[in-house]
């Protein structure tokens, strides 16, 4: 691989996905693309650029985002912000909204749906506390294969066993050869579309609780910040935002703040308030892991 046709592949990443690949990850480009080439019955990586530099093919280029954006999800990833979720920002959300009775959450870069589906499965466990009430989960990726897997809803043994308590696994999926087939009551929950985060979100309407979880990490600054501005557009006053650990918005976008006390849970500044906690908020779930 050249430094000319990786640069020219990075700038086409960034363009389509806000995805920044330093020099570093050029085994990475060339490890993911070498499948994509292969389906476009070309040899090598080299060839696989010559295509795209020569026809332009948007349905090659499309693969060749998606195979780079595609990244890992699983249940209840870190456990803190689902009881976070749970223990916070929904009573919270339940008590500002009594009269509306809805309430809406996006997930976004949803991947193959496991953080959409875990809040999903927090919702039923919760059972008559939300008669009543119309709770919308919206995942969104900008990879069309990804969303299919999701809302086929179907994980193999190693995907269930990480992070999802072995109680759930056994009251919502059912086995299927050697793999889990989640329920309809839990998927039927989740609507899923494809958006790419870089456009603005507008379309999508308003969201309550929006999951935006080691996304930002992958991108510069300047996309950071116009992704932080447009979530902002679709919020609230008094809405949640949910980053990553390792994801910050110090020195990028003075749309939002941390909540007090907490770690990871935003809120538009100047419109969220001290948390009232629901149960121990840092307390891991009860059940055994599967």
């Amino acid at each position: 691989m050249t430094i000319t046709d990786f640069d020219f592949i990075c700038q086409i990443l960034k363009t389509r996905s806000g995805l920044l690949l330093t020099n570093d990850k050029a085994y990475l480009l060339e490890s993911r693309l070498l499948p994509v080439a292969r389906k476009w019955k070309l040899a090598t990586f080299d060839d696989l650029v010559r295509l795209i530099r020569t026809k332009n093919d948007e349905a090659v280029i499309r693969d060749v985002v998606e195979a780079m954006t595609t990244n890992e999800s699983f249940f209840f990833r870190d456990t803190k912000p689902f009881d976070q979720f749970k223990q916070i920002c929904l009573p919270a959300i339940m008590k500002a909204r009594a009269a509306q009775k809805t309430i809406r959450i996006w997930s976004a870069a949803c991947s193959s749906g496991q953080e959409a589906y875990s809040l999903a499965m927090i919702l039923s466990e919760m059972g008559a506390q939300l008669n009543g009430w119309k709770v919308d989960i919206v995942g969104t990726d900008l990879s069309q294969e990804i969303l299919n897997r999701a809302k086929e809803g179907l994980y193999s043994q190693f995907e269930v066993q990480r992070g999802l308590p072995i109680t759930l696994l056994v009251k919502y999926f059912q086995q299927t050869g050697d793999r889990w087939k989640l329920s309809d009551a839990i998927r039927s929950k989740v609507q899923y579309r494809e958006w790419n985060l870089l456009n603005d979100p507008a379309p999508l309407g308003k969201f309550d609780i929006v999951y935006c979880r080691n996304v930002l990490i992958y991108f510069d600054q300047p996309t950071k910040a116009k992704v932080l501005a447009g979530i902002a557009k679709q919020m609230p006053e008094d809405g949640y935002l949910f980053l990553g650990g390792a994801e910050t918005v110090l020195g990028i976008s003075d749309k939002f703040q941390l909540l007090p006390g907490q770690r990871g849970i935003y809120g538009l500044t100047g419109g969220i308030k001290a948390p009232t906690a629901f149960g121990s908020p840092g307390a891991a779930p009860a059940a055994p892991r599967a």
